[in-house]
């Protein structure tokens, strides 16, 4: 392959990546609490960027709430744990809410919904809802790693006799222990965020905290949005 062909397969990845709404949607999250980070809170420039940035992203996320009331009215795995089920499907009926109410906050701050007060009260409620679907994505992270820890012990058990590392199940499994891992520090870290946007503890999580905590849950989700490499085919 010449140098222009890996170029231009490289730039169609790319293309490929910022198609994605959720993907351009992440990468104005991390603009936004990079802001946020660089403020502290003060007036200037990069408060200004914080604050539009976020009324941006608003219109990223209309009628987002859809995906999570499907996923909330979707069959689970069969196996799942009930305790699972439930804070799952929580998650999804909380994260929904939230998507739901941020619309009536963007309608607010443009103006075309004239009540302010009530705009803020159900921006307030949005990101309590917010903060316990994180809360319950980071239980829900927990239990699936207790899971796959049981499962890949018991394999390992199997494999006794023969190397673990080139086995595709337990190389699955590790892939998918590694992907949840990164999960549950994203949403622990997104109820950082939450607390520091609801200012439930303004001298401990400053707004400095809060967009750097933000910021790098903003990059995990970049990260997690990335296309699977393609595996060169054997010649």
């Amino acid at each position: 392959m010449s140098t222009l062909d890996a170029t231009r397969a490289e730039l169609a990845l790319v293309v490929l990546y910022l198609n994605k709404a959720e993907a351009r949607d992440k990468i104005c999250r991390a603009i936004q609490y990079g802001s946020k980070f660089l403020s502290d809170g003060q007036p200037g420039t990069a408060q200004n960027v914080d604050k539009s940035t976020s009324l941006a992203r608003k219109v990223f996320r209309l009628f987002k709430f859809v995906n999570d009331l499907h996923a909330l009215i979707s069959p689970v795995p069969q196996g799942t744990p009930l305790p699972l089920v439930l804070l799952g499907k929580s998650k999804n009926a909380l994260l929904s809410t939230f998507l739901f109410l941020d619309q009536v906050v963007w309608l607010g701050r443009s103006g075309i919904y004239k009540n302010k007060e009530r705009a803020e009260l159900l921006g307030r409620i949005s990101l309590f809802c917010w903060m316990g679907s994180s809360v319950c994505s980071t239980l829900v992270e927990l239990g699936e790693l207790g899971r796959l820890s049981t499962s890949m012990k018991k394999l390992e058990k199997e494999l006794k006799d023969s190397d673990k590392h080139k086995n595709e199940q337990y190389q699955a499994k590790l892939k998918k222990s590694n992907e949840r891992s990164l999960a549950l520090v994203k949403s622990a870290m997104d109820i950082v965020v939450a607390v520091g946007l609801l200012q439930l503890a303004p001298k401990k999580v400053t707004p400095r905290v809060t967009g750097a905590f933000g910021f790098v849950t903003s990059l995990i989700s970049c990260y997690q949005l990335l296309p699977a490499p393609v595996k060169a085919k054997a010649p």
